[in-house]
């Protein structure tokens, strides 16, 4: 938390710390040092840039040196509160830049050795103050921020005019304390007395406290201590962080038992009310005099509060990063001595396979070694330096967090909502560092060094590393596999903190029958689905990756069941135009009063399946007919008219098979409303049986059927069936109704 009690000017402790327009503070003091006088008069322009005849404005007042520009921007504030706001040193002045907005852009051109950066003086014309009349001496003062560099002016009250935060200074007052309890309770590491002496130094490389004995004796200033340096114990004056003055706020007690503030306007009244326009606090006398007639305002206690939630609520956010990091550091460390075994691992191997081939092998041995040493190096820079990046952003989180629960603690709500919007500005800001990747490595603790020692003796001397090795075995994400039906998703991805670079995948398939595995897919997609395998069957899938060196090893084989029984609608992608489907495509009827197919979504070439069809409405006698088909069967005539369909077609008394036109096995038994038609393919023993009201309709209908076959209906408008599927196959068979010659 010390560096944000620091102020940027002078790097100490802030005293009488002052809020600047960019919400940055600096010490009333060091604003006194970097303020910058510069009269309305030298604002000249270069003399071509003049018009024609007219000379440049003259100035007034203004000192030609640098020692009286420092002189008037000392008195800035000191002249302003004697109220000499006229004369050759007023401060009521114009922005140093080209708006009214309170900021300006510039360009720095001096820089004091705090790197706090500054305005360049402007040199008056010659003559100008002896030219001046007497009045027009006003100065321009402007003071640039030490952080952001934006600059602001100064208007009649001139320093005075920023606020004081006076919650700054109660938590340096605290620090302050703290460090002084801390330096009065260090005590000598080496004393032999009981108790110890106090501390008088510390040695910084060492890290141990000595009292002026112990110093003397055991850490003499010559020798290889010559070099060492002793600062004063923490807390004590000279010490680091320990310095500074608390300024007017030195003598006062944190916390409520400071004096309320009062407003700056009117001295002797307290703030009451909050701006949200202007975002400050005010006074009922500013709102009587009407300066914030029209702007936003809130009761003060209620915007205090609010934004101490808010400041809370960002907080959380930051606070969990910051233990991430901490976690992240432990990660870090670990690797790095993963990274030194398997670095001295390495080594060992490639000494165990040089060795192997002494005679051939002793020049190269070195090179390949140099090699393994310069990878382990990289690893090792590349991780410290995220080490020490992830480190100076956890310690400036860290700080900022103590100094925001520090300012929480505060009960001064006009106080804490002068810096309140600044704060989680900046906590949002620090949370958004920690951007996605920043909490990972960069480099694995695996080296991508593989040496092959299978080549000839003739070719040892270009013996080397192989650049680029073999992917490694993809990792099958079983959580994403899944099967539908007669379809299987599987899914899969590259193991983390792999650096081999992969050009595509091979999935492999069996047959679902335990016989040989095939392709199914190549690409570089991590997600694949296979539709039209079997149902109830049990596919065996596996994956692999390859890139310009070759394929990598297989993954896991993972076994995915289908399902035991098919689900399916009617497919209106494939239905003739005149079919109208409804009730989640599970229901057809026809707009024609010609027969019109219409075909089901699954297709069928291995087991045993069995669906059937619910009559909904039979009018005026028609020929539905039920059956199977192939995608390609013709859908503007009866079914099993051409040689791409196998069906039934029944009327209210009678039943016959057809295919190819040809009309066999009349068999009594007809169809009405309610009536129920089953279908049962077996293409294990290749044939096709129809069933009417769960009794077999007739012998099995057609034999020796092979191929894929898809479920397939034709029916004209005054029909209308429903499909019914995910049907188990009847167990037991009635006795078939014997046909008709």
């Amino acid at each position: 938390m010390e560096e944000e009690l620091k102020c940027p000017v002078c790097g100490s402790l802030f005293r009488e710390p002052i809020i600047l327009p960019c919400s940055h503070n600096v010490c009333l003091p060091c604003a006194r040092t970097i303020a910058v006088q510069t009269p309305e008069s030298e604002q000249h322009l270069p003399p071509l840039l003049h018009p024609r005849g007219a000379a440049p404005p003259a100035a007034a007042g203004a000192a030609p040196g640098p020692a009286a520009a420092a002189g008037s921007a000392a008195c800035l504030d000191s002249e302003c509160a004697a109220g000499g706001g006229g004369g050759d040193h007023a401060d009521k002045l114009s922005l140093h830049s080209e708006t009214d907005s309170g900021y300006g852009s510039y360009t720095p051109s001096l820089k004091s050795p705090n790197g706090v950066r500054v305005l360049p003086l402007v040199p008056a014309p010659p003559g100008a103050a002896a030219a001046a009349p007497r009045g027009a001496g006003a100065a321009s003062s402007s003071l640039t921020c030490p952080q952001c560099h934006r600059s602001a002016s100064l208007d009649q009250r001139g320093l005075r005019g920023f606020q004081r935060n006076r919650l700054l200074e109660a938590i340096v007052q605290r620090y302050q304390q703290g460090r002084a309890a801390a330096a009065a309770a260090a005590k000598c590491q080496l004393c032999d007395r009981s108790p110890p002496e106090p501390a008088a130094v510390l040695c910084e490389q060492c890290e141990v406290l000595y009292c002026a004995a112990c110093q003397l004796r055991c850490h003499p200033a010559r020798g290889p201590f010559a070099k060492h340096r002793l600062a004063p114990p923490p807390g004590q004056p000279g010490a680091p962080g320990g310095g500074g003055g608390g300024g007017e706020g030195g003598g006062k007690g944190a916390g409520g038992g400071r004096k309320p503030p009062t407003c700056a306007e009117h001295d002797l009244e307290n703030y009451s009310m909050y701006c949200v326009s202007c975002r400050s606090p005010v006074c009922y006398r500013c709102l009587e005099e009407g300066k914030h007639g029209k702007h936003d305002l809130k009761a003060l206690g209620a915007v205090w509060k609010q934004h101490k939630a808010q400041l809370s609520q960002a907080l959380n956010g930051v606070s969990d990063k910051a233990k991430e990091a901490k976690e992240f550091l432990v990660q870090l460390k670990n690797l790095l001595q993963q990274i030194q075994e398997n670095g001295l691992d390495y080594e060992a191997c490639l000494v165990a396979q040089c060795d192997a081939l002494v005679d051939a092998l002793t020049r190269q041995k070195a090179k390949l070694l140099t090699k393994v040493t310069k990878e382990r190096e990289h690893k090792l820079k590349v991780v410290w330096d995220q080490i020490n990046h992830c480190t100076l952003k956890l310690r400036q989180s860290t700080g900022l967090m103590e100094y925001c629960l520090e300012v929480i603690k505060e009960n001064d709500p006009s106080g804490f909502l002068q810096i309140s919007d600044a704060l989680i500005k900046r906590v949002q800001v620090s949370q958004e560092q920690w951007v996605k990747g920043a909490l990972e490595p960069k480099v694995s603790a695996e080296f991508d060094l593989t040496l092959d020692s299978e080549p000839l003796l003739q070719s040892i001397h270009q013996l080397d590393f192989i650049q680029m090795k073999l992917p490694p075995v993809p990792l099958l994400q079983l959580e994403k596999c899944c099967t539908r039906n007669n379809s299987v998703t599987l899914a899969w991805r590259m193991p983390p903190l792999s650096h081999n670079p992969v050009e595509g995948y091979i999935l492999e398939l069996d047959d679902g029958d335990g016989g040989q595995f095939r392709e199914v897919y190549v690409g570089k997609e991590t997600l694949c689905t296979i539709d039209g395998l079997h149902f109830n069957s049990t596919y065996n899938a596996r994956v692999k990756a390859f890139n310009s060196s070759g394929v990598g090893p297989y993954s896991k084989t993972v076994i995915l069941q289908t399902s035991d029984v098919a689900w399916f609608t009617f497919d209106p992608s494939s239905a003739h135009r005149d079919i109208v489907l409804s009730n989640d495509n599970q229901t057809a009827t026809c707009n024609s009063y010609d027969d019109r197919v219409v075909l089901g979504t699954a297709a069928f070439s291995k087991g045993v399946h069995y669906w059937e069809l619910h009559v909904d409405r039979y009018d005026n006698h028609p020929d539905p007919a039920f059956g199977i088909a192939r995608i390609n069967v013709v859908k503007d005539m009866m079914l099993g008219k051409d040689d791409k369909a196998w069906a039934m077609y029944v009327d209210n008394n009678r039943s016959w098979f057809m295919h190819c036109n040809s009309h066999t096995n009349r068999t009594e038994g007809g169809v009405s409303k309610g009536a129920t038609v089953g279908v049962l393919l077996d293409l294990n023993k290749h044939n096709l049986t129809f069933y009417i009201n769960g009794q077999q309709q007739g012998p099995p209908a057609f034999e020796n059927v092979e191929g894929v076959f898809m479920p397939a209906l034709s029916l004209n408008r005054n029909v209308q069936v429903t499909l019914h599927t995910g049907l188990e196959v009847p167990q037991c068979v009635k006795q078939p109704k014997l046909p008709n010659n």
